[in-house]
């Protein structure tokens, strides 16, 4: 879904910040989405957040994008308060949500145009800035054909690509990039990363980790509707402590070695079954990679691989999100 401005050239260049949130609380029933949720997000910056599904930053979103009213609490944005300016919010900001919400009758060509002309773009304007646009997120091909035909990537560049039409102040992009291959997602992250050069503040939700690392200056991590950690990306994943040695085996073989590493390192090992891969903090870089290929060789454990590595993001967000206890009531 798009939601969109007409008004773009309210820029702020004092300390005012972008996004100033402060105890936003929202109830669904019995179900606490958002408890005392607290953003600042600067102009001119990529903020990431990142949660668990039900973690509640779509709900942050479309408080924040003045779809939703919160119960408690307060939230500016572009300096206006959501709840008792949203007018005046929603001509300072752009949103795409997580499902494309294109015209079918129309072309993707026409699509543009007609967002560009809602924006008061001149015919000629419109059509300029509607080729630019078919151009940089490759739908110039496509560009004639209506967007029922299109396949779902497709649409979802479509829905980008008049998100784009103006670069408001702030911009929500909520799982922008879902369901793309790796070269449309470049495609899209070099197109946010040139929106962010020429002012705009984008506030990104997203499930790709790595995403995330590449485009947000700050990242907070929700969940049960709460800030549970914020900072850099490299401050973050500094916080959790040292490198990580990654021990692959076979899948029958997991949770024997992670009690053996427990026993032997005296850290609680991460498991990730899928890739039949246990992992330690290795705060000794080579001091705990030796052990840890000691302890296997002695023990007469079938090892694929071993291997050492600075701490990711996905570290990040297990680490922070693991046994987060549930007060949602």
């Amino acid at each position: 879904m798009n939601l969109l401005t007409t008004e773009t050239s309210d820029r702020h260049t004092n300390a005012t910040p972008a996004i100033d949130v402060t105890a936003l609380v929202k109830r669904y029933g019995d179900t606490l989405a958002l408890d005392a949720f607290d953003l600042t997000v600067p102009y001119g910056t990529v903020c990431g957040l990142l949660g668990p599904n039900g973690a509640g930053k779509t709900t942050a979103v479309r408080i924040l994008s003045t779809l939703l009213q919160p119960d408690s609490g307060r939230a500016k944005v572009a300096g206006l308060d959501v709840v008792t300016h949203p007018v005046q919010v929603r001509y300072r900001i752009g949103l795409t949500g997580q499902l494309p919400a294109v015209e079918d009758r129309l072309t993707g060509r026409e699509n543009l145009e007609l967002f560009a002309r809602f924006y008061r773009f001149s015919r000629t304007a419109a059509r300029n800035r509607a080729a630019e646009l078919l151009e940089r997120f490759d739908l110039v091909e496509a560009a004639d054909r209506p967007p029922r035909d299109y396949s779902g990537g497709m649409r979802r560049r479509l829905d980008l690509a008049i998100s784009f039409v103006m670069a408001p102040p702030v911009l929500f992009l909520d799982e922008p990039t879902t369901g793309m291959d790796p070269g449309h997602r470049q495609e899209v992250w070099n197109a946010m990363r040139a929106l962010v050069a020429e002012g705009t503040t984008v506030v990104l939700t997203t499930h790709y980790l790595d995403e995330a690392d590449q485009l947000a200056d700050a990242l907070t991590v929700v969940d049960h509707g709460r800030v549970i950690a914020r900072g850099t990306p490299d401050d973050l994943k500094s916080a959790i402590g040292g490198d990580r040695v990654d021990v692959i085996v076979d899948e029958a073989d997991i949770a024997y070695v992670s009690e053996l590493l427990t026993r032997s390192t005296g850290t609680i090992p991460q498991v990730t079954p899928t890739a039949r891969r246990v992992t330690v903090t290795a705060n000794d870089r080579v001091g705990t990679l030796a052990q840890v290929a000691r302890t296997l060789d002695d023990d007469g454990v079938a090892v694929h691989d071993v291997s050492l590595r600075r701490p990711t993001l996905d570290d990040v967000f297990a680490h922070f999100t693991r046994n987060i206890p549930d007060s949602r009531s």
